[in-house]
């Protein structure tokens, strides 16, 4: 085969088409990657640059424009030192432009002094901390900083005592709220147990059905001491005494004695049903469960208080010789489950209210920020996670279901608690 000479010419460049295969595959992957390394590392340079002129705006303004004679000088440019400033949840050392007045005096830069504030980097780390991110794991959390950026403030035990510092304010902060312009018409009351310590946590709802955490008290147990110092210290903030309320609390005694010491003759107390229904089925065995547990349900679903007293009398009376342990827990506290029926509650509120489900929910949110945390050093550190962990939740609270009927529930409840409230059980013929 003969050859033929041919002129060398410069190549084309190739279209390249991005086939259903490549795109999947190769391509646009790389692509997409490349793209995004490539605006991060752009944004951060445009920052850095801006960084920069501000810093010499700032010597500017101090000094006057570089390379000028100025009779009236009040400062010179002294070079550069070695300074920290917060980054992206970190510390990162960059250049720091140096300025000294004519007698010597060191100035402060007010652009570095703005951007140094920590008080960004003690929010990063708490919002970390919140959302699950171990000390451990902290640095990997992070957006990773452009090559020739030195940080510092990752470290495990750094990262834990700005957690400690900034926790330690917001309980302060929390515990010093006031509730002077809050009318709280119902507060719910329960413990969690955060390893050897017991949380016991306040929950109020206002006269809309807005939820609010009020306090929080650490203890070994939900003990009258641990309630009444939690009741009187929410007395303290200004929460009003003399006020028709409505407590809902699991049926523990040392609670119960504590609202009554402290408000006397201004609360109701409501049992919880859904505590109450699970005492009474742990004395019983799983074959006769589900009838109790319906009765249990048919009984606080009565119109009257008289016709719940009588069916829940009935049930007890039924077990009571096969299951005496059943019997008395049914009869323990009885009236105190029937509270809302008294006040004439039905519909949504009353199942808002019949249980502790809304501070049981909170408690969720408790466990979920602290399972992380693998040994409790103490109280205190119990108190700050729980404190966190409550004012995270508070921010996606709603109303309680049912709250239009809430003008209502208020009406009833001072009657109540006024003397005019009349027991409907006692209407049955």
């Amino acid at each position: 085969m003969k050859k033929h000479a041919t002129k060398s010419t410069v190549a084309e460049p190739q279209i390249v088409t991005l086939t259903p295969a490549s795109t999947g595959q190769v391509t646009l992957p790389r692509l997409v990657l490349n793209t995004r390394q490539l605006l991060r590392e752009f944004m951060l340079s445009a920052g850095m640059e801006a960084f920069v002129k501000e810093m010499e705006d700032d010597r500017t303004l101090l000094c006057g424009p570089k390379g000028e004679f100025q009779t009236d000088r009040r400062a010179y440019r002294h070079g550069h030192d070695v300074g920290t400033l917060v980054l992206g949840g970190r510390k990162v050392r960059l250049p720091k432009p140096r300025v000294r007045s004519v007698a010597g005096q060191e100035l402060e830069l007010p652009h570095w002094r703005l951007y140094s504030q920590e008080d960004p980097l003690d929010e990063r780390v708490q919002e970390q901390m919140l959302v699950g991110i171990s000390t451990r794991k902290y640095a990997r959390s992070l957006e990773r900083l452009p090559e020739g950026l030195e940080q510092t403030s990752i470290r495990r035990s750094s990262v834990s005592r700005r957690f400690v510092a900034r926790t330690a304010r917001v309980v302060e902060e929390f515990l010093g709220r006031s509730l002077d312009a809050i009318d709280l018409p119902v507060i719910l009351l329960d413990g969690v147990h955060l390893g050897d310590h017991v949380l016991v946590v306040a929950l109020g709802i206002d006269d809309t059905g807005k939820k609010h955490v009020l306090g929080v008290a650490e203890g070994t147990t939900e003990s009258e001491e641990i309630g009444k110092s939690l009741l009187r210290g929410l007395i303290d903030r200004g929460l009003r005494v003399e006020r028709a309320r409505l407590f809902v609390i699991d049926g523990g005694k040392g609670l119960r004695k504590a609202i009554r010491s402290v408000f006397g003759e201004w609360a109701l107390v409501q049992r919880c049903q859904v505590h109450k229904a699970r005492n009474v089925l742990e004395h019983l065995p799983e074959r006769q469960r589900v009838w109790v547990r319906a009765s249990l349900r048919r009984a606080w679903s009565a119109p009257t208080v008289g016709r719940a007293r009588d069916q829940l009398r009935t049930l007890a009376g039924r077990l009571h010789g096969d299951h005496p342990g059943a019997a008395n827990s049914i009869e323990e506290g009885l009236d105190e489950t029937l509270t809302l029926i008294r006040l004439g509650l039905v519909g949504a509120l009353h199942q808002s209210l019949r249980s502790t489900n809304p501070i049981e929910n909170l408690q969720g949110s408790i466990r979920s920020v602290t399972r992380n945390v693998k040994r409790w050093k103490g109280g205190s550190m119990a108190l700050r996670w729980t404190v966190s962990a409550v004012l995270e939740a508070e921010k996606s609270f709603r109303r309680v279901k049912g709250h239009r009927d809430m003008p209502q529930f208020v009406v009833a409840l001072e009657a109540a608690l006024g003397g005019k409230a009349v027991d409907t059980g006692a209407q049955i013929a």
